[in-house]
This record gives structure tokens, sequence and C-alpha cells, in this order.
């Protein structure tokens, strides 16, 4: 989980300093989420996992990863594609997206409340 949050973090970078140098910030929401979602929360979650190698081991463990690991990058090429065409066809891309990271961390919660208490 933190190899993956470091992914999410140089694509975030990189994606903030092409923005500083074209001077063009349409794309700063999703140069956000990515950082939020892919570099912090998943860093954290990685932590705890790291502190609790039994809630890492559980189904809801290996739930949470999948569904923000897969969740994220559907949501942010929605929410890129509708920035920059306007159109709001990319909606579901972003809907679908949301609800993988949101349910996601749902059970990250569940989880470190079964594991961590």
């Amino acid at each position: 989980m933190i190899v993956g949050s470091t992914l999410y973090f140089v694509i975030g970078v990189v994606m903030g300093m092409a923005m500083s140098m074209t001077e063009n910030y349409t794309l700063a929401p999703v140069h956000a989420h990515l950082n939020l979602l892919g570099w912090v929360s998943l860093a954290l979650g990685g932590l705890l996992y790291h502190l609790f190698p039994d809630a890492a081991k559980s189904r809801l463990g290996k739930w949470h990863f999948w569904l923000h690991m897969l969740g994220i990058p559907i949501m942010m090429a929605g929410l890129a594609c509708m920035l920059l065409t306007g159109s709001v066809a990319f909606v579901a891309a972003v809907s679908a997206g949301g609800v993988c990271v949101v349910a996601g961390t749902i059970l990250f919660s569940v989880n470190a409340v079964r594991h961590v208490l």
C-alpha cells in the first residue's frame, strides 16, 4: 500500500510541476485528489496496516486496498476528462470511481475498529 501511495505522490508532484510550468491550473482538482486520496490516504493506511498486520491480512484490508487502488484512477480519469472537455458525459466515471473509494474507506474504518481497538 505504501509503494502504491508513492506512485500517486510522483504523479501528483509531476502534475503540479507541469501546471506551474504551463500556468494552466485546469487540472488542479485532479492534482489535489491524487495527492490526498492517493498519496496521503494510502500512505496512512499502509502505516496502520504495518502497525497492525492482522488488519492488513484481513479480507477488509484487501478489499480496502483494491477498491482504493482501482477507484482513484477511474475517478481521476473521469474528472480530468470532464474538466478538459467541459462534458458531463464523464460524470459516470467520476461517480463509479468515487463509490469505489468511499466503499474502500468505509471498509478501512471498519477494519481499523476491528483490529486496532
